[in-house]
């Protein structure tokens, strides 16, 4: 059956349209739009109109693809900015009544379970071990799991956005708002250790000397793994499944907090209205490679989307 699945995201819109039979997703096309949802979130008010209006113009461009290709099913869901807007029940009316699209509006922990199933369809098998990071722009998520069962699930108010527009204000980014970000992302990883730690979880055993497995999902870890391959246009099929190194990615870091957002954009294969998010995203990486004892983090290009699609009855009865 031919179906698609939308996640809008704080930071990027992406579609998946799919051949989905017996519990394989094949794709057909793939399309994603950055159009930053949660810039300029207020608190009491909830999304901005900008924000809103970019993105209903991207739900727009793709009811028009949908339109063209004849799925049977649509399955859009909305994660953290959506779900924590004071006015998201106006954005959800929106998106239903102008584009019918009925969106299906995440809690953190159903965010973690559908990405980490998505995720899981890279593996042949299901690691002994496994801790899944998902760097989101208005949270991040780690899953762990021993073997195909699901250990626990964590959702931290750690996004890229949200760290990006509280503290990098300057072109070049100046060293004191990177000690600021890094004390935030520090901060967020020991509130992590605490909830292990309370869930009695033994850290070491999930550490790659063990035998553990850490994983990367979303777009920072896949632009990572692009620029450290010098890829000339994105590869999805050489971005899924590639070990990022700890030691290229903290070199990585340093060149790319030195460049100007304009250097940063015209750095080879990193996507056009990432070139300040960047940053933020690749001090969540390395910080959780520290913090999992893991020398090296798998790539997934694979995600919520297929997650989406892989939990649906009706597509994978």
């Amino acid at each position: 059956m031919k179906a698609a699945s939308i996640d809008i995201g704080t930071n990027t819109l992406r579609l998946l349209v799919a051949d989905v039979t017996g519990g394989v997703v094949k794709p057909v096309f793939y399309d994603r739009k950055i159009t930053r949802l949660g810039g300029g979130y207020d608190p009491d008010s909830g999304i901005h109109p900008d924000s809103a209006e970019r993105t209903l113009a991207a739900l727009a461009h793709f009811r028009e693809l949908l339109n063209e290709s004849g799925v049977d099913t649509v399955l859009p869901v909305a994660t953290s900015v959506v779900r924590r807007a004071a006015n998201r029940d106006w954005f959800v009316t929106e998106a239903r009544t102008k584009y019918d699209l009925n969106i299906n509006v995440l809690t953190g922990e159903e965010e973690a379970r559908l990405t980490l199933k998505g995720v899981k369809s890279i593996f042949d098998k299901d690691p002994v071990r496994m801790t899944m990071v998902d760097i989101g722009g208005g949270s991040t998520e780690f899953v762990m799991t021993v073997g195909s069962e699901l250990r626990a699930a964590y959702s931290m108010d750690m996004g890229v956005v949200h760290l990006t527009e509280k503290y990098l204000n300057n072109d070049p980014t100046e060293e004191k708002e990177m000690i600021l970000l890094e004390d935030e992302v520090e901060w967020n990883f020991i509130t992590l250790e605490e909830k292990v730690i309370s869930d009695k979880i033994h850290m070491p055993l999930y550490s790659k000397e063990k035998g553990g497995v850490l994983v990367g999902t979303a777009g920072t870890v896949t632009t990572l793994a692009a620029i450290i391959q010098e890829l000339p246009a994105y590869d999805r099929e050489k971005v899924n499944n590639f070990e990022l190194n700890y030691w290229q990615v903290e070199e990585c870091y340093h060149k790319l907090v030195k460049m100007t957002l304009a250097e940063r954009e015209a750095v080879l294969s990193l996507e056009k209205g990432r070139e300040d998010l960047i940053i933020a995203g690749t001090a969540i990486v390395l910080k959780a490679m520290k913090f999992f004892d893991s020398p090296t983090m798998v790539v997934s290009d694979s995600g919520l989307l297929e997650g989406v699609l892989l939990n649906s009855p009706q597509l994978c009865a």
